[in-house]
């Protein structure tokens, strides 16, 4: 059986309430969608999302999927556009997946596909534990529903695909799943039974539900950075990000940011990419003086490329003078927002060496960093 995937991505969440279509939210370092398709890609010959191209092409790099297509008013004409797509390629099969749903359990793929040599449909769901009550628009309980026999419906939902599309070519608007449609021309859809894992990204609360699904499958991987700047009059003083008065700065080829740079290689370090000379040669004259926080973007952006996620960095300032404390708290903000995480991710703290060696007797600065990231085994 050819199964092609339909990945339904054209909403804009306006229950979610994040400033941004709920589908390209990040969870556990990568975007909703980009997990629900890496879900559906090992299971079909097919996917085909649906949706704002531009963005899906970048939330979905790597992956192979054929072009997206435009979405529609309502989820019934975005379920309908990815169908018409799809004719061309007349699969047997098609899987209906929300780009809300990062995680499909499991089994529940196959389960679906072989019910399809019974039925012309078949969705997973759940049944309903709660005791269910019906009130009236002022908050008032009416009665108690009946439980016994009741589901909640999840996706991906399955279907013969000859038998979907001609049944939303047909179709009234309204269909609040495209299960209802086959249970509108009275044919018959199997349940295959669900996951409570396989949560929808409704609300922001579900965030944490989900991380607690997908931050098990990242494995973490820890890396160390170290380097020494010496003093260098005549240059301003650059560390983690901020310019803190001194009468002297660091001597190097950028702006000899110790700070930045030890954690720099702390990230490449955990990414098993070497250190910041080799994405960064100080040979080139094109980092002469350069901003160290475009080093750091990078190795931030180096991090998320590999479909993980930064989940602490620390870094400590070694050196007698100047006093780190008064400008850590600016430091450890100016980390964060660099590299787009929460500052609290990111810690920056100092000592000394009790003036021993070249920082004690003021000759420089040192740093240590650690960077402990998540990644997709």
């Amino acid at each position: 059986m050819r199964v092609a995937a339909l990945l339904v991505a054209a909403g804009t969440g306006e229950r979610f309430r994040a400033g941004q279509p709920k589908q390209y939210v990040s969870i556990a370092g990568r975007p909703c969608v980009r997990w629900a398709a890496e879900a559906l890609a090992g299971h079909v010959d097919l996917l085909q999302p649906v949706g704002d191209a531009e963005r899906l092409g970048e939330a979905l790099a790597g992956l192979d999927h054929l072009p997206a297509v435009p979405g529609g008013a309502a989820r019934q004409d975005s379920v309908r556009a990815g169908l018409e797509a799809l004719a061309v390629h007349a699969p047997d099969a098609v899987l209906i997946h929300d780009a809300a749903r990062p995680f499909i359990p499991p089994g529940t793929v196959s389960a679906l596909v072989e019910a399809l040599s019974a039925l012309p449909g078949a969705i997973p769901a759940v049944p309903v534990a709660d005791t269910l009550k019906r009130a009236s628009s002022d908050g008032r309980i009416e009665a108690t529903v009946p439980r016994d026999g009741l589901w909640r419906a999840q996706t991906p939902q399955a279907f013969r695909f000859a038998t979907l599309l001609d049944l939303h070519r047909a179709a009234a608007p309204g269909a609040t799943d495209d299960a209802a449609l086959l249970e509108d021309a009275g044919l018959p859809v199997s349940i295959v039974l669900g996951d409570e894992r396989n949560v929808k990204l409704t609300y922001k609360e579900d965030l944490v539900r989900l991380e607690s699904v997908l931050l098990p499958m990242l494995l973490p991987r820890v890396g160390s950075g170290f380097d020494v700047h010496a003093f260098e009059a005549g240059r301003a003083l650059v560390l983690c990000g901020i310019t803190v008065p001194h009468e002297r700065g660091l001597a190097g080829h950028s702006d000899a940011d110790v700070g930045v740079h030890a954690l720099c290689d702390a990230i490449y370090g955990a990414l098993a990419e070497g250190d910041i000379g080799r994405h960064f040669p100080p040979s080139e004259a094109a980092w002469k003086d350069a901003d160290s926080a475009r080093f750091l973007r990078h190795a931030a952006e180096r991090v998320r490329a590999r479909g993980g996620m930064l989940a602490n960095a620390d870094v400590t300032l070694i050196c007698e003078r100047p006093k780190i404390g008064p400008h850590a708290a600016a430091m450890q903000a100016r980390l964060a927002e660099i590299m787009g995480v929460e500052p609290g991710r990111v810690s920056v703290k100092a000592t000394t060496t009790e003036r021993l060696g070249f920082t004690g007797r003021g000759e420089g600065i040192a740093a240590q960093a650690t960077a402990t990231v998540l990644l997709p085994p």
